[in-house]
């Protein structure tokens, strides 16, 4: 078994799911959102989300943690300011040894769903029928578990050729 945190980062709201990956099953662990005051300047935002995310892997203990990759809008301030907590998730599980993969959000609908033209509708939809049991009250946490399974599936196919264990 090996634990994975997902992350769909943002400066406002981060979305976190933990799951477990025995085999090629997946069990629902937890998921939430790291929510940080529009008020607060963004150096103090930052750190409120680097905190939350050293406090889920004090709880959770994830063994390996996966990234959403950021993508570019027509509003550069936006953009940026998606960047600053891409890089606090980025590097708060590198400070604490635990390895990050980072994947585009194609890349992350095509694993959950089959195609990179899914709705957001449709990989939550997946994503509740993957992880029984999962009562996701976030499209931000649903982002979130969708990267980590996600991750599951490419370690998955990873560990197979690695060890020469033909896939199915």
């Amino acid at each position: 078994m090996t634990r994975l945190l997902g992350l769909d980062p943002g400066l406002r709201f981060t979305g976190w799911g933990v799951i477990d990956a025995i085999g090629n099953r997946l069990r629902h662990v937890a998921d939430g959102v790291i929510a940080t005051d529009g008020e607060l300047p963004v150096p103090d935002r930052l750190r409120v989300l680097h905190d939350a995310l050293v406090g889920l892997f004090s709880t959770y203990a994830p063994e390996e943690a996966a990234v959403e990759e950021t993508y570019v809008n027509r509003n550069g301030s936006s953009t940026l300011k998606l960047g600053y907590a891409r890089g606090v998730a980025l590097l708060a599980p590198a400070l604490h040894d635990i390895p990050v993969s980072e994947y585009g959000a194609m890349a992350v609908k095509r694993a959950v769903v089959g195609t990179g033209a899914a709705t957001k509708e449709q990989v939550e939809m997946m994503v509740r029928r993957l992880l029984p049991g999962a009562v996701i009250r976030r499209a931000d946490a649903s982002d979130a578990l969708a990267v980590a399974i996600c991750h599951a599936h490419h370690r998955t196919s990873a560990l197979k050729v690695a060890t020469g264990t033909r896939m199915a």
